[in-house]
């Protein structure tokens, strides 16, 4: 006689039962159905990531770097399995897929959480733990539903009650919208961080500082929506949060001003523009480029590889140096002292070549050389030029400059004057 199909749970005194349905000949043809759909998940992960990224390895959420690693194949691999499972339920009892189906399920839980937490904390050192965590938690939930110990505990956790306010909630209450708000914050958050890469992916053009600020204003706005699902989830009464939304008013308006500057200023520095990524600045002794504009503070780098954290109120109240806001060109200059005996237009033809001799010095406008004074020791000539990439640094420009010169005026036996001073002796006269 043919055995009847395994119940969805099986209780600890029932493993003889399910053993013996695992034994029988049509578990092959199951474990063929299951292999097979994992087979057609992963040549349709495959066409997928090929067709949509190409030879680009990215490590995205959904397809992940190779595809397999990422949640797509196990959710493609369940979907196919469910339709495996409803074609066979007709022809034999089902056994291995009812226990594939959900630890399929809770691969694809534990794939979308720790993919989610990666793309949006790639640098945290909490996330290992944190994903460690969410699997340990997905796997025990797991073994609890098919040991058909997951509803009697759940049952004992309606059993256990708290009063808040008006209203009872029970701990099962508490733990499904604890589930539930975690899953709404990460949708959040992964919705979030897909729109932060399609807006930021073109780094190049003025307009990256509006999508910044564009991108920082969803992000808000879903996490502040999450959070609200969230909340309601958990079965907190929002009209409950007027009073806490006043003690936080009140928080801001007196100890919190300066945080509160800092993102109000973030998002003004955005809107207006007046400093963008990628510009040269000059904020308080400490130049470098910007490389980054969050909500409060600004990242500058400079070109010896230092970062510095620079809070956006202090961008907008104290003088800062753009130097490539309107034009990237800035006007460096040197200054030479030659000799009173030296040809001064061989000497303004000699420091005019040695400018124009680098690379990064612009033909247009050109170098030009003015005699600035007549010195104590000697004739003072100021050799003024342009450069276009001061983000490649400055100061490497003005030493291969005076290189040249010095070699120029060596090379013509034009003398540079040491300082000299002359020391008249009084002497009594001779007796």
């Amino acid at each position: 006689m043919q055995p009847t199909a395994l119940p969805h749970s099986v209780a600890p005194q029932d493993l003889s039962v399910w053993m013996a349905h695992l034994l029988q000949p049509t578990v092959l043809l199951e474990l063929t159905a299951l292999l097979a759909c994992a087979a057609l998940a992963w040549w349709l992960v495959r066409s997928l990531r090929h067709s949509l990224l190409g030879d680009d390895a990215q490590n995205g959420v959904l397809l992940g770097r190779t595809g397999v690693d990422g949640a797509l194949f196990p959710l493609l691999w369940l979907v196919l399995s469910v339709g495996a499972e409803w074609a066979l339920r007709a022809q034999i009892p089902i056994t291995l897929l009812l226990v594939a189906l959900p630890m399929l399920v809770a691969l694809v839980v534990i794939r979308l959480a720790v993919k989610v937490v990666r793309l949006v904390f790639p640098n945290a050192r909490w996330a290992r733990r944190l994903e460690r965590t969410v699997s340990w938690l997905v796997w025990l939930v797991l073994v609890l539903w098919v040991t058909n110990l997951l509803p009697s505990i759940l049952m004992e956790m309606d059993e256990i009650t708290v009063t808040l306010g008006g209203s009872v909630i029970s701990v099962r209450q508490v733990f499904e919208g604890l589930l539930t708000a975690a899953f709404v914050l990460i949708a959040a958050m992964w919705v979030a961080s897909v729109i932060d890469h399609r807006l930021l992916s073109n780094t190049a053009g003025g307009e990256l500082s509006v999508r910044k600020a564009v991108s920082n204003m969803i992000r808000v706005v879903l996490l502040f929506v999450g959070l609200m699902v969230a909340l309601t989830a958990v079965g907190i009464d929002l009209t409950a949060l007027s009073v806490l939304g006043g003690a936080i008013g009140v928080g801001i308006g007196f100890g919190l001003q300066k945080l509160a500057s800092n993102y109000v200023s973030g998002f003004v520095i955005l809107a207006e523009r007046s400093l963008r990524i990628g510009d040269m600045v000059s904020v308080d002794g400490f130049e470098g480029a910007i490389t980054d504009i969050r909500a409060r503070f600004t990242v500058i780098r400079s070109l010896t590889g230092q970062e510095s954290i620079v809070p956006n109120e202090m961008l907008l109240i104290s003088r800062v140096e753009n130097l490539s806001l309107a034009d990237t060109r800035i006007w460096q200059s040197t200054t030479v002292g030659v000799g009173y005996n030296s040809d001064v237009h061989l000497v303004s033809d000699l420091l005019l070549q040695a400018a124009r001799s680098q690379e990064r010095v612009l033909a247009d406008p050109g170098p030009s050389v003015s005699l600035r004074e007549f010195g104590a020791d000697g004739l003072v000539f100021v050799v003024g030029y342009w450069i276009q990439d001061p983000e490649n640094g400055r100061m490497n420009v003005l030493s291969a400059v005076n290189f040249e010169i010095l070699r120029l005026l060596r090379e013509h036996d034009i003398e540079i004057p040491y300082p000299q001073r002359v020391v008249h002796l009084k002497t009594d006269a001779p007796a």
